[in-house]
């Protein structure tokens, strides 16, 4: 089973247990009431097997020989450069090939063939308050004078429940994948895995690079560590084009630049350290109590975290080649792969890097751990000649 699923099992439990509605778990999902009733009776019937899909490792019944699609890309880039995907479909099909426009499209958009330029700006309106406790987390950082004149310049990462205003903050360095990945994590642990986050576009958050081989193969969106966290937990990422789009936290940062930057001169407070014992010693707690509100609905769309060790979810990743001696290296660090590591890779072969918030390294192989040493490093030259 792959996360899709597991999500989905968890959820379909929480129906079991006569905790949520099938029409709720509709919603969390993302999926119609109808296709959610399938899903549920396959699941009665068949347990954790029926929520499999079905056609899985079957190639679709349409799908294009890849000559055919080499071919009309190469007769579009010889003769209709700069048509559009409807107007060049039609003139490929009066040549004999057939391709429906929106596959043209899409074929163009991979190949980098094609590009929409917007007229003007799409028209926006109001929205309101999402309905559902967790059904979608606001997520922003306050660059503030949090301690005036006492301490160092900081940041309030900030997370604002939609529904019902609830909020959960922490004081970090900078606007970092770490603080934001704290900042969730202590969400998560707390009130469990909402359904999306609402954050804006830095660098933290989404990425503009170009994807890889490998994600084009899978067919895999850019993600950052952050994105890939939330792509672990089954969290949707929403992203603002203007502060005034996440309105909710953004408001939300001025009730802590006036009542958190107070309560702090009155304590004293000068160190991040004690400002976030402030925090978590009650202050946003107050907060909620104070100002949160009753959702629309009373069906928390929060999906329980299970036997999921947050730990190996909230961390950093990269894939790393085994050398033939069974070392691998990373960040100017080396680590030998044991002897007793089962499955061990193969020379030649790749495995996951993973490091914890707390430090600590982990080698993964096909999502399993495996043992290793660390190497003490290797001196340089300039060493060696002093030596």
């Amino acid at each position: 089973m792959g996360r899709k699923e597991r999500r989905r099992m968890k959820v379909l439990e929480e129906v079991k247990q006569r905790r949520i509605a099938l029409a709720d778990a509709a919603a969390i999902l993302g999926m119609s009431y109808r296709q959610a009733s399938r899903i549920w009776l396959r699941y009665r019937e068949q347990g954790d097997k029926g929520l499999v899909h079905r056609g899985q490792g079957r190639l679709p019944n349409n799908t294009i020989d890849r000559e055919v699609k080499e071919r009309i890309l190469q007769r579009y880039q010889e003769r209709y450069v700069g048509f559009g995907p409807t107007l060049a479909a039609e003139k490929l099909t009066e040549e004999g090939l057939p391709i429906d426009h929106n596959t043209l499209w899409r074929w163009l958009r991979e190949a980098g063939l094609w590009s929409r330029h917007r007229a003007r700006s799409p028209y926006r309106q109001r929205r309101e308050r999402k309905k559902h406790f967790g059904e979608m987390v606001q997520l922003d950082g306050s660059h503030h004078c949090w301690f005036e004149d006492r301490g160092e310049s900081c940041c309030l990462m900030n997370l604002v429940d939609d529904a019902t205003g609830i909020t959960l903050s922490l004081i970090a360095k900078e606007e970092t994948t770490e603080a934001a990945m704290q900042v969730l994590w202590a969400w998560v642990k707390r009130y469990g895995i909402p359904a999306s986050i609402y954050c804006d576009r830095k660098s933290v958050y989404i990425t503009e690079r170009e994807p890889t081989l490998k994600e084009q193969l899978a067919g895999d969106e850019p993600r950052t560590t952050f994105g890939e966290t939330c792509r672990k937990l089954g969290i949707g990422i929403i992203t603002a084009y203007s502060p005034q789009a996440k309105g909710r936290v953004e408001r939300n940062h001025g009730v802590y630049q006036d009542r958190f930057v107070k309560e702090m001169r009155l304590r004293g407070i000068k160190t991040m350290q004690e400002a976030n014992a402030v925090l978590d010693g009650g202050f946003f707690d107050g907060l909620n109590r104070r100002f949160a509100h009753q959702p629309a609905s009373k069906a928390d769309y929060h999906v329980p975290v299970g036997a999921v060790d947050l730990r190996a979810v909230f961390c950093y990743e990269v894939q790393r080649s085994v050398a033939r001696d069974w070392v691998v290296q990373n960040d100017c660090r080396r680590f030998q792969i044991t002897r007793e590591a089962r499955p061990r890779p193969r020379p030649g072969s790749k495995v996951t890097v993973a490091q914890w918030l707390d430090g600590s390294v982990h080698l993964l192989v096909k999502g399993k751990e495996i043992p290793f040493e660390e190497l003490q490093p290797v001196a340089g030259r300039e060493e060696v000649l002093a030596s």
